[in-house]
């Protein structure tokens, strides 16, 4: 249990890191600070003389700084789209015309979400067919 409560206050703790990194690195100071570490490393780049660890210097720097963000990122996403999921699921289940079956369908496989897309691709077929049979009965 101790284990348990430890281990949710490391993802806790980590989840608060991402949630203020990746609001922080998404805005216009971040950028900002980049383009200028971008302007110093080129100013440097004559007095030493362009060479191979003036350029390993900043390929380093970016290769690690984006390793590190694509997990940021990807946990950002994660959070956001199961919220999405979650506000969606609420609002399926709020409706009472709904179909109450369609909550938590990211969890069918692929092969059943194509069979879902293309029954309700039938749906907007036929959804479009009686449109065109009103328009063509008012144009007579």
């Amino acid at each position: 249990m101790a284990e348990a409560k430890q281990s949710n206050r490391v993802g806790d703790h980590f989840q608060v890191f991402a949630t203020k990194m990746s609001f922080i690195v998404g805005t216009k100071w971040a950028f900002l600070a980049s383009f200028l570490i971008i302007v110093a490393w080129a100013s440097v780049g004559p007095t030493f003389q362009y060479s191979n660890t003036w350029q390993l210097v900043i390929n380093t720097a970016t290769t690690i700084v984006t390793f590190l963000m694509v997990f940021l990122i990807q946990n950002t996403q994660n959070r956001d789209a199961r919220a999405i999921h979650l506000k969606l699921d609420e609002l399926i289940h709020s409706m009472h015309d709904a179909h109450n079956d369609m909550i938590s369908i990211e969890h069918l496989s692929d092969k059943e979400l194509e069979a879902l897309a293309k029954s309700y691709e039938k749906i907007r077929a036929e959804y479009d067919a009686r449109k065109n049979r009103r328009k063509g009965a008012a144009n007579k």
